[in-house]
């Protein structure tokens, strides 16, 4: 690399925005998490073959370089783009729930390993884990797991596992090019409501533009809407786990509304 500038940490690793010896600008991430880079890295090229991510130019045990993404001001229709890119990403699929590589979401590990079925992935290898890392109060965690009990019931029309980024929040969506570009994967084979959930748990520019455009390409099931908090009890628990008790009342409410389905 010929020049390096840093930007700063985020989850125990270095920033930087580089310059290599070939005139490319690229954005790096240093220190010892070689499973974790190894794990974006992989779902960067797999989620890459249907929507727009940065190039992976390099991954070792102690960096991951990317391509570095030239950032445009959101627009409508750039917004409506990037909802027909989301569902041409969700139709593209997935050979199963899970991933045959390690997941992670931030320092996080999270488990890939194969489930029969959408609810059994979600409950046994996303809710559950974490509800026994987030350190909750007894009644907290049995009605969680209540919730999780109820899952089969209601998580609507069996799909096929779509292609999810896993961790869409608004930060992991770049606009660029006239359209979103996505970072920081927990990409695997999910159900495709849990990416449009997390959309609408932290906001997105136009994000009613991005929706409208989705469902005009690929219509979610009928109930969508009203199963958004199940698809938000994973990144609310990891919120808990993460950055503590702040998220504890969101994360009870959305159980709540579980039970109430």
């Amino acid at each position: 690399m010929r020049s390096a500038r840093d930007l700063g940490a985020s989850h125990g690793w270095r920033l930087k925005r580089g310059l290599l010896d070939d005139g490319r600008e690229v954005f790096a991430k240093t220190g010892t998490a070689s499973e974790v880079f190894a794990s974006e890295a992989a779902g960067l090229l797999w989620l890459g073959e249907a929507i727009a991510v940065p190039e992976v130019v390099e991954v070792g045990a102690d960096r991951l370089v990317l391509s570095w993404v030239r950032q445009e001001p959101p627009s409508p229709e750039a917004a409506e783009r990037f909802g027909r890119a989301l569902a041409a990403m969700h139709r593209a699929g997935a050979a199963g729930f899970g991933a045959p590589w390690p997941g992670f979401i931030a320092e996080l590990p999270m488990d890939n390993s194969p489930a029969p079925d959408w609810p059994a992935f979600y409950g046994s290898r996303r809710v559950l884990p974490f509800l026994r890392m987030a350190r909750l109060p007894a009644a907290d965690v049995a009605l969680v797991e209540r919730a999780v009990e109820r899952f089969a019931e209601v998580a609507g029309p069996a799909e096929p596992p779509a292609r999810i980024h896993g961790d869409l929040w608004s930060g992991n969506v770049l606009w660029s090019g006239g359209s979103g570009v996505l970072i920081d994967p927990a990409a695997h084979g999910g159900h495709r409501e849990t990416d449009l959930a997390m959309l609408q748990l932290f906001g997105l520019p136009y994000l009613d533009r991005v929706l409208g455009a989705y469902r005009e390409a690929w219509p979610p099931a009928e109930g969508w809407l009203e199963r958004v908090p199940l698809h938000q009890l994973h990144p609310l628990l990891v919120h808990v786990v993460l950055y503590g008790g702040g998220y504890r009342d969101a994360l009870l409410d959305a159980a709540r509304r579980v039970l109430a389905l």
